[in-house]
């Protein structure tokens, strides 16, 4: 069992940064795929950007790419998600989700999931 905690999301301008993080516990962490999720009013909840476990390699959807990062703090059993340049079509609400296994940009693969964080970019 993995628990997920979201944090930093927020109102900002367009061009503007935010950092969200999502702490875990409850299993090994460094050992799950870790993935951001978001989902604006009325569309479906689509992939943003994943991190390995083992190599921390990352791929993010072409919509967010050059802009977002991903990256890990397996010490500290804690993922980010970097955001900048954002744009009023980023508002969402932004879900952290674990898995084992291969990494995926489904998210019906991924195992476990937090409460979600809202982020709203202002034009």
């Amino acid at each position: 069992q993995v628990q997920l905690v979201e944090s930093g999301g927020g109102l900002v301008q367009a061009g503007g940064s935010l950092r969200l993080s999502c702490a875990a516990s409850g299993s090994t962490f460094n050992s799950y795929n870790m993935g951001w999720f978001r989902q604006a009013p009325g569309k479906d909840r689509e992939f943003v950007a994943t991190i390995t476990w083992i190599t921390y390699s990352a791929f993010y959807a072409d919509s967010v790419k050059g802009r977002f990062t991903i990256s890990r703090d397996n010490a500290k059993n804690t993922v980010y998600l970097q955001m900048n340049s954002l744009k009023p079509e980023d508002t969402a609400i932004y879900y952290c989700a674990a898995k084992q296994g291969a990494w995926s940009n489904s998210h019906d693969t991924y195992d476990y999931w937090g409460q979600g964080t809202q982020v709203t970019v202002s034009s």
